[in-house]
């Protein structure tokens, strides 16, 4: 069974913890486009170079930059099975890209869009927990409010999209990390079933 898993969560959420366990559980690369820019910077491959050209100046890199990243990465052997998709996609155009792309170039469509959600309240005590713990003083209360606000206002039309078409499952993320992983991993076998 293919199985493509959009992870989405607010910072702080869980996000990246979850889409860990659900790698070692499910066998799927977990695909981070964090991760994927890091590695075309680092090889200096030509979507790499173009990325770069837009950030060096400034510039947010084009999604088809991103889409094209992505799509490289879907290609290769260890996400024959699927993956799970942890920051991408971020907007309705890339999600709308990615329905494209998945449908074209692998016949294939996303499963399952869990969003683990957290009340803001206690995202902000996590998000300054982890400042404290790991030291960034950038990371004060009224900062991670901004990128909270900020990441609601971006995911809201993204999280209505995914609902439109039948795909988004909420997962209270305010319970032991156990808790949420067996969840996910109930709600994601219902979906591939």
């Amino acid at each position: 069974m293919v199985t493509f898993i959009v992870l989405m969560g607010a910072p702080g959420a869980g996000k990246g913890t979850q889409a860990k366990l659900l790698q070692e559980k499910l066998g799927l690369p977990q695909v981070a486009t964090g991760d994927l820019f890091r590695a075309n910077l680092k090889h200096q491959t030509e979507l790499g170079k173009l990325a770069n050209s837009y950030m060096e100046k400034g510039a947010l890199v084009p999604d088809e930059v991103t889409v094209a990243m992505v799509k490289d990465r879907l290609a290769q052997p260890d996400c024959a099975n699927g993956v799970i998709l942890d920051g991408f996609p971020r907007t309705v155009a890339q999600a709308d890209a990615l329905d494209h792309l998945l449908a074209e170039e692998f016949n294939t469509k996303i499963n399952i869009v869990p969003h683990i959600h957290v009340d803001v309240e206690v995202l902000v005590e996590r998000l300054q927990k982890r400042a404290e713990i790991e030291g960034r003083a950038d990371d004060n209360e009224e900062t991670i409010r901004r990128r909270m606000a900020v990441y609601e206002e971006a995911t809201a039309p993204l999280l209505a999209y995914y609902a439109a078409r039948g795909l988004l499952v909420e997962i209270n993320g305010d319970r032991p990390i156990e808790a949420v992983q067996a969840e996910l991993l109930q709600k994601i076998a219902q979906a591939s079933s």
